[in-house]
């Protein structure tokens, strides 16, 4: 199954308090005004927040899915490839862990 900018979208403003914003000359998913989310790459990839340390065993452990933008090597952002991802779930999780990342504590406690 392949995944697309559109399915990344779709499922993005599926999740609470999500606003979509074009910045930086891509699309842009924040939750209550916080960044969380990029769809770079003409929308064949997308960036999210993950823990440095997550991150980089992400890269280590599956390469042709992760990897990190030069310019966010000192950042807690992955890049995933959209056509390397399993299938639909693994999207969901993905986006959503980087959503929990950036909202508000009110939001979560609110969403489970």
């Amino acid at each position: 199954m392949s995944v697309s900018g559109d399915d990344v979208r779709a499922f993005a403003l599926s999740l609470p308090a999500t606003a979509e914003q074009f910045t930086w000359g891509m699309p842009t998913f924040r939750v209550a005004g916080k960044l969380y989310l990029t769809l770079p790459e003409n929308e064949t990839s997308m960036a999210v927040r993950c823990p440095i340390a997550d991150r980089d065993e992400l890269v280590l452990a599956e390469p042709d899915k992760f990897w990190i933008a030069s310019h966010e090597a000192g950042n807690a952002w992955v890049r995933v490839r959209l056509a390397a991802l399993d299938n639909r779930d693994e999207l969901e999780v993905i986006v959503t862990d980087s959503w929990r990342q950036a909202a508000p504590r009110q939001l979560l406690d609110d969403a489970g």
